[in-house]
This record gives C-alpha cells, structure tokens and sequence, in this order.
C-alpha cells in the first residue's frame, strides 16, 4: 500500500517541462551515457521531503522502487535505503549493503552514484576488507567504477587518504569522462585537507593523468602551482 502511494505521489509532482531539460542535462539521448533514461521533473529537495515522509517504505519495497524506469523514483529509493541504514543496527547495514551491490545496474548515472557510494559503500567499508572497491574498479561498469573512487570521500572525511590513492591509481587509465572528473574531485578532496599528500600522488602521476582529472584536481592550488602542473613543470 505504501509503496503504491510513493508511486502515485511521485507522478503527481512530475512536471514535463523540467524532465525534458534533466534528460538533456544527463545526457539521455542515443548514444550518451544516460540513454534512454525517463524523468519525472522532481527537484531534489523534493525528494528528500518525501524520503522522509515515506521513510517507513520497507527495504523490500524500497528495492522495488530502485527498479523503476524513473530516474526520481530511483534517488527517492536511494535516499529511503540510506535512512534506513543509519537508522538500522548491523543486520539491517548488512542487509542493505547488500541489496546495494546486487542492483547496481540501477544505480546508474552520476548523481544516483555520488548521493549513496559515499554511504551504502564507503560507510559499511570503513571498518571492513576493501577488496570489494578494487573489485568494481576493475568493472566493465562505468557506475560501478565511479562507484569505487566516490565510496572513498567517506573515508576522506575521517582523514584517512590512502585507499582514494590506490583507487585513483587504478583509475589513471580509465577512457571515460566521467571518472576522470570523479577521480579528480577526490583527489581535490585530500588536497583540501592535507596538501602534502595530494601533492605527492600530483607530483607522481600528474604526466599519466587525463587533462579532465588534472584540472579537477588541482583547482584550488595557487594559480602558479596549477599552471606549473599543466604546462608539466613540476
């Protein structure tokens, strides 16, 4: 009965003019990373009104919703399983992180990936063998390979950099776009916090890194350090 109404409520709020310009925004046409992709027109805060409202939706059902051909309707179930992880104890972080890796295939555009690797993976990871980021580093996936390096800002902000750094490492060669901007946000990310190591990888792979994730990456270093690094002065 719940899950019927997050249904109908979300198809209430849809609003076509908006869904037409988040499908060119994701890039849904034919032959881009999104395509063909279905949006409703629901802004986020939106949505994070309504994962609180529907926070009582099971997990079982929140599974259901993930499976949705709707872009909102999937970051909807995504923000209802992270509440209910947080609010869960150990069984119920198991059996979400779980559910999380088994339906990566609907977890499948840059936004959906940013707002739950950092929690649903890196989060449950913290404490745990990490052979499961170098696993999906390696993944045919594009998700599933931003997955990895996005799942680290969790660990970013509990001042730990090391596994961001072996992550972006396996990530230098990677052909798509995507990544290397993710990459490059992390690596600003431990660049924010602690210069001395950022700069460290900067310094050792600056030369293999695709021109994206350069920038990306150093962005708030002062303009001569950035232009030394471009121009392969460094």
């Amino acid at each position: 009965m719940m899950l019927a109404a997050v249904q109908k409520e979300l198809e209430s709020l849809g609003d076509a003019s908006r869904a037409k310009n988040l499908q060119r925004f994701f890039k849904t046409g034919p032959g881009e990373y999104a395509a063909g992709d279905r949006f409703r027109g629901l802004r986020v805060p939106v949505l994070r009104k309504l994962a609180k409202k529907y926070q009582d939706l099971s997990v079982a059902e929140a599974e259901v919703l993930l499976k949705s051909p709707w872009h909102e309707d999937r970051l909807l179930a995504l923000f209802i399983l992270i509440r209910h992880y947080y609010g869960g104890g150990q069984a119920v972080k198991d059996e979400i992180h779980r559910l999380y890796l088994r339906n990566t295939r609907w977890v499948n555009n840059w936004d959906l990936v940013d707002a739950s690797a950092p929690h649903l993976l890196g989060h449950y990871l913290a404490d745990r063998d990490r052979d499961t980021l170098t696993r999906l580093a390696a993944s045919q996936n594009l998700w599933e390979r931003r997955m990895t390096i996005i799942a680290t800002l969790y660990f970013i902000k509990q001042q730990e950099y090391d596994e961001t750094l072996k992550i972006a490492g396996l990530l230098l060669g990677d052909p798509e776009d995507l990544i290397h901007k993710a990459v490059g946000w992390m690596l600003r990310e431990v660049e924010k916090r602690e210069n001395a190591v950022a700069e460290a990888f900067l310094q050792a792979h600056y030369r293999q890194m695709p021109r994206t994730m350069l920038r990306y990456a150093i962005e708030r270093l002062p303009e001569d350090r950035r232009q030394a690094y471009l121009k392969g002065e460094v």
